[in-house]
């Protein structure tokens, strides 16, 4: 696209008309599908009478055109690459059109595609478009009735969205008909067709009624469905336990797709799933997968109510559904497993790499005001800083009024298309606050920072507690205004070692509180403090924002052995790492000697003699910053000194600990079969996390403890494990055969392959980018899957001391993978090129490759998906 024009959300109008029922028929072939379509439209009444009717389609061949019955003359009409328009219609009346599209050649995989000789689609934003002509916008909402008409050999599977109500077959030939009786946007209809087998259960829902539960794979796949199933049903209930939300039709369906952009759609009683996202095994599948399925099947089913039942007025709303129901798939994961881990897992992801999204020229708010092309903002923003935002009004309200408000806004809305005025003022109606200050949360970007001062006054027993906050400017927003920001905090005496009781403003708020700073600076005295305290401020996260607090390394140990918030000890243990790194990056830098803060180890060996019962929050404690983390840190990225001073304080822990990894590692050996329990997750995360710090040395032990568990083949997890420390390490000797023999074990499977890529492109020595162009030529790696260009390319740019060598050739691989994909999938594409967007944050020499990578891949014919990240890069 030469010039493509951003969409603004100031300039919403209603549509000037809506389609009551749509009657589609699709006639399947791989070149020449036929599309069917009978649209019941009748114009809007805020519309004006003369309003022309103006379709949405794209790569779409129309073969026919009529209007009640009469067939309409190319005069009649006028049709371009984007739209079809008809100057004069009725008030109501029944569309009819027939198209042909061409699944094999669509490698957008937007619309109707093939995928392993599968029929699928994917609608979600803008894909319906390509299947027929249509008022593709989520405030158009109606009933669908489809017929898919298939070869019976080639797709003896026909299905899509809702209750099949008739089905048959003549000539080798069959069809199936499936209505759908609840009113939804066509981002949300589905069709699948294909050689396809079924595990089946049922669900039996609080008021009684049998729901027939259906996962859809290839047959080989079908014992890797168990635990899929098994989080559906666990889901379910827990959306009717906590939301008294109940599944509405008598059939929910899911099925695995191997070539899908995203990680799973929530199509009304028919999500499509990313094969990752649905099939595990304990011998193909690892803990983290297992995790992450329970996950995403509970975030497609609960989009049931938070997405599809109440949808999105347009997609500037778009965080209405997905940061609202983030934000409950993950109290659904942390009532499931281990909260804190939970929170400490999303917590560090989140201020990784959405923190970073703030801090670069994609920067935008949680609604944004502007797009060119909504698919890219299926961002962290949109999805993770949304769920915050949710969690900070949840904690703000209390539960039991956001749970009236969240039954006000589904009943409410029921059956419509809403905004996030509408939800959050639900909930003020529930709660009785005034949240008009809170709305800044949706429309400014930006990581907001909080200064935090604190002194004591032993005279008065008063604690005074000084917060200042501040939000960058960001593209188009250089003015900030103060937030509501609820900050939840305890103060631990440093005497006692206990929370004491906090008192403001003569209320006793007990030993934890929440305080609210809503002006730029403001100061809370806290009275009656017996003893000296340690203020642990924002437990669990309480805000989306960046803390500073001039914690001393003695304070942040004490906070570490004594917190009563497992989140904020943990993040105490990050930040004294950190404080410690800084050191380490500084000695790389002036090229002295590195020398290991002895705290850190003194901690760090306190923590493993027992403090923590808790395993799987003791290996979270025990794992350091991570390098993507240092880098969001610093204000020039020095890629070379963080990876130094990192590997550093890893190996001084590992031979200063030494016997204590070794024990744990070894009380933490388990011959128990297999099972995804939280308790055998965290056994196996602290065993693992032992025997990473004693491959960091590769002295004898490590490296007899990993061959052995690597030989051993218990599950996936223990294995990618040691397979990832033997291929990581400089042992090639040991790393090769134990690479060519995972290789030759699963070339079957192609999810395991991804893995394979993956731990071979991450590794820190220097042979890496030889190794991508490698692996590209490999027969198991196709460019237009999107899993194994996110496993191969997408991994390798996450290998900060490859990615960024000096040479930039890495930059320069990424950018012609970039331009490939551009022509290809356009989504994937520019997806893909978010680290050369980060340029700024270099040294010179790297920012002037990452530009010159950026200005040569604009000189391409580019996608407005392309063009819409490079221009915002380069501005």
């Amino acid at each position: 696209m030469s010039d493509p024009q951003p969409v603004y959300l100031s300039d919403y109008q209603p549509p000037d008309y809506l389609v009551t029922h749509t009657e589609l028929t699709f006639d399947l072939d791989p070149a020449a599908t036929r599309v069917k379509a009978r649209l019941h439209i009748e114009r809007n009444p805020v519309a004006a009478p003369n309003a022309p009717l103006v379709l949405d389609g794209e790569h779409l061949t129309l073969v026919s055109l009529g209007l009640d019955g009469t067939a309409l003359e190319e005069r009649d009409y006028v049709v371009s690459d984007t739209t079809l328009r008809i100057d004069r219609v009725p008030e109501r009346f029944c569309l009819e059109s027939e198209v042909e599209i061409d699944p094999d050649s669509n490698t957008a995989l937007e619309g109707l595609y093939r995928s392993s000789g599968m029929y699928c689609t994917q609608c979600e934003a803008e894909g319906f478009r390509r299947i027929t002509y249509y008022p593709d916008r989520p405030d158009v909402m109606a009933t669908f009735k489809v017929t898919v008409i298939g070869d019976l050999a080639r797709e003896p599977v026909l299905l899509a969205n809702g209750n099949r109500v008739e089905q048959g077959e003549r000539d080798g030939r069959h069809f199936a008909v499936w209505e759908d009786p609840h009113p939804k946007p066509c981002y949300l209809f589905a069709l699948v067709a294909g050689d396809l087998y079924k595990a089946s259960d049922r669900f039996t829902t609080q008021s009684g009624r049998e729901v027939a539960l259906e996962i859809w794979v290839e047959e080989e796949n079908l014992d890797k469905t168990e635990h899929a199933m098994a989080s559906l049903k666990r889901a379910m209930a827990w959306d009717e336990t906590t939301y008294g939300r109940e599944y509405d039709l008598d059939l929910f369906m899911i099925v695995a797709v191997n070539d899908f952009n995203m990680g799973a759609m929530e199509n009304k009683g028919l999500n499509i799933f990313n094969s990752a996202a649905v099939l595990t095994h304990p011998d193909t599948a690892t803990d983290a997968a297992f995790q992450n399925v329970e996950g995403i099947v509970a975030h497609e089913y609960f989009h049931n109510w938070s997405g599809n039942r109440v949808t999105c007025r347009d997609w500037f709303q778009l965080s209405l559904k997905e940061g609202f129901t983030v934000f409950r798939d993950q109290c659904f994961s942390a009532d499931t497993n281990s909260a804190p881990v939970k929170r400490i897992q999303d917590v560090s992801f989140f201020r990784t790499a959405q923190f970073a999204e703030d801090a670069g020229p994609t920067a935008h708010p949680v609604r944004p005001d502007h797009y060119i092309e909504i698919t890219n903002f299926y961002t962290l923003t949109i999805y993770e800083k949304g769920a915050e935002v949710v969690r900070m009004l949840c904690n703000l309200v209390g539960w039991e009024a956001f749970r009236r408000g969240a039954d006000r806004y589904f009943e409410r809305f029921d059956g419509c298309a809403a905004t996030i005025e509408d939800f959050v003022g639900c909930m003020e109606d529930a709660s009785g606050e005034n949240l008009d200050q809170f709305m800044r949360w949706y429309s400014q970007a930006g990581t907001p920072e909080v200064d935090a001062f604190g002194e004591y006054d032993y005279v008065h027993g008063e604690y005074r507690l000084t917060l200042r906050q501040r939000t960058p400017a960001t593209p188009g927003q250089n003015e900030k205004l103060p937030l509501h920001v609820p900050v939840r905090l305890g103060l631990v005496g440093t005497k006692s070692g206990q929370d004491l009781t906090l008192t403001l403003d003569g209320e006793s708020l007990g030993k934890e509180g929440v305080i609210h700073l809503r002006e730029a600076e403001q100061t809370f005295v806290f009275e009656n403090v017996a003893e000296a305290p340690v203020p642990s401020l924002l437990r669990g996260f309480s805000a989306p924002v960046m803390l500073h607090y001039p914690y001393s390394r003695e304070e942040l140990a004490f906070l570490l052995t004594h917190d009563s918030d497992g989140f904020n000890r943990w993040d105490a243990g990050q930040r004294l790492s950190m404080l410690a790194l800084d050191d380490l990056i500084a000695a790389h830098r002036n090229g002295v000697e590195k020398v290991m803060d002895t705290r850190v180890v003194e901690a760090f060996r306190t923590l493993l003699d027992g403090e923590v019962s808790d395993k799987a929050v003791l290996a979270e404690m025990l794992t350091l910053p991570t390098e993507a983390y240092i880098a969001e840190q610093q204000r020039i990225v020095d890629v070379d000194a963080i990876h130094a001073a990192r590997e550093f304080m890893r190996q001084s822990l590992a031979v200063a600990l030494r016997d204590e990894f070794i024990a744990t590692y070894e009380a933490n050996a388990s011959d128990e079969p297999y099972a995804p329990t939280p308790e055998q997750i965290a056994t196996r995360s602290l065993k693992n996390v032992a025997l990473a710090y004693l491959m960091a040395i590769e002295d004898d032990k490590g490296l007899e403890l990993c061959q052995a568990q690597f030989a051993a083949g218990r599950n996936m997890t223990d294995v990618r494990q040691a397979l990832t420390l033997l291929v990581h390490s400089d042992r090639q000797d040991l790393a090769a055969p134990a690479l060519k023999a995972f290789g030759e074990k699963w070339a079957h499977d192609s999810l395991v392959m991804d893995q394979w890529f993956t731990v071979q492109v991450t590794r820190p020595q220097p042979d890496v980018l030889e190794r991508v162009e490698y692996l590209m030529d490999h027969p198991a790696f196709s460019i237009k899957n999107p899993n194994k260009v996110r496993a191969l390319i997408g991994a390798f740019t996450q290998n900060r001391v490859n990615f960024h060598r000096l040479d930039g050739q890495g930059y320069r691989l990424l950018a012609d993978v970039v331009i490939e994909l551009n022509r290809l999938n356009p989504e994937i594409a520019a997806r893909l090129i978010t680290p050369l967007t980060r340029w700024q944050r270099f040294d010179e020499s790297r920012q002037a490759l990452m530009r010159q990578e950026l200005a040569r891949i604009k000189q391409e014919p580019l996608s407005s998906n392309v063009y819409e990240v490079v221009e915002k890069a380069l501005a």
